[in-house]
């Protein structure tokens, strides 16, 4: 029994101006060429189950455009495999706010899809001898007992949202889920596999529970999603989705291709340096992109920059960085202030991680937590945060 897991395809994302040459947002067009290749590869895997946990578009009133592009995709994959059960669990993104307002996964249920959207619901497939308890992120939902069927062979487990404690801080506050369920409410050893969805790195929760991660680049912190993925010990823990047998529990990342490049490029330190150098240095490391950086997303950032430097740079190279580019980001992070303290003596102005410690250290707190152990939490979630968005103010020219 082969399942395939994916989640978070988000069509319909737009990010950026670009234009294809029919008048579609280019960040569009790329994140359903996307899905076309996942698909491509699905087809070309022959699974018995197919669920997508979640955020199958990023808005709950997806344009046509993106209303289309799914119909035509997954009815490609219901014609190819006729005997697989498809699923659709809804994810935030797809749900409204509004209880009274229907959401667009209903259409799918109409053409004769299993789709989950509303409430938790156990779903049995009795020729598969399989059962799966789908929970969509709802607001308000009435979490049920996360308990398999014991009558079934296979039981999984399908959840977009949010397990506590287990993603990085940065994560869990760049898009909330209305659903968060504390680990150990999981119950793991007792299913045969839990298909997560909402977080958009591919991760390991448990030998059999994983976030499959989202298809393309379409979170709210583009570059804090590039970081948590460098940084992960998954090898290959990019886009893609999950192939699992329930059987024998083997388990394949099937990576997918990346629509478009993204390059954050080296940092620079502006410390002792004049705009004129600083311009050069620009130019040096936007020369030395492999293969340039025309048509890719890209980040600069220079820091500890002072204003007027940031001022007196040459604009007309960024100018034609951001003509090039798909998109060119440019972040100008200024230097610690230094302030004069109550004696007159000029200080340092003490840094968030310094101003936290000092924080927690005094604190008061219960007997029974650790305080050493709480202020390294609280520095490692800092450092984690400070990686992907610096703590001072960004300045984009």
């Amino acid at each position: 029994m082969r399942l395939v897991h994916l989640a978070d395809l988000h069509l319909g994302y737009r990010q950026y101006q670009r234009l294809t040459p029919g008048g579609v947002n280019q960040r569009e067009a790329d994140v359903a060429a996307t899905f076309r290749t996942a698909i491509d590869r699905i087809i070309a895997l022959q699974p018995d189950v197919v669920v997508v946990a979640g955020d199958i578009f990023h808005s709950a009133r997806p344009t046509n455009q993106a209303i289309l592009h799914a119909l035509i995709e997954l009815t490609r994959l219901r014609e190819e495999l006729p005997n697989a059960i498809i699923l659709l669990v809804a994810g935030g993104h797809d749900t409204p706010r509004a209880s009274e307002m229907g959401g667009i996964l209903r259409l799918f249920a109409q053409l004769g899809f299993n789709v989950v959207d509303r409430r938790a619901e156990r779903v049995n497939f009795a020729d598969h001898d399989l059962s799966i308890l789908a929970v969509p992120d709802v607001p308000g939902l009435v979490r049920p007992a996360l308990t398999p069927d014991s009558s079934a062979q296979f039981n999984v487990l399908v959840v977009h949202g949010m397990i506590e404690g287990v993603l990085p801080a940065s994560a869990a506050m760049a898009d909330r889920a209305s659903v968060a369920i504390p680990r150990e409410d999981l119950e793991l050893a007792r299913w045969d596999y839990v298909a997560l969805g909402h977080y958009h790195v591919y991760r390991e929760i448990a030998p059999n529970a994983y976030y499959s991660g989202s298809i393309d680049y379409t979170s709210v912190n583009t570059w804090g999603e590039l970081y948590e993925q460098r940084v992960s010990s998954v090898r290959g823990g990019g886009k893609g989705f999950i192939e699992r047998d329930l059987a024998s529990g083997r388990h394949t990342f099937h990576p997918l291709p990346a629509s478009r490049p993204l390059v954050d490029l080296p940092p620079i330190s502006a410390t002792g340096l004049s705009a004129a150098e600083l311009d050069a240095r620009l130019s040096a490391i936007v020369g030395n992109v492999p293969g340039g950086i025309d048509d890719k997303i890209v980040r600069a950032t220079i820091r500890d920059i002072p204003r007027h430097i940031g001022r007196e740079m040459d604009h007309r190279p960024i100018r034609d960085f951001k003509r090039r580019a798909l998109n060119f980001q440019l972040d100008l992070v200024r230097p610690d202030v230094r302030h004069a303290h109550g004696s007159g003596a000029p200080g340092r102005r003490p840094s968030l991680n310094e101003m936290v410690r000092e924080k927690l250290l005094a604190r008061p707190l219960d007997a029974e937590i650790d305080r050493a152990a709480l202020v390294d939490r609280a520095m490692k979630y800092l450092d984690e945060a400070q990686a992907i968005v610096p703590s001072t103010a960004l300045v984009e020219l």
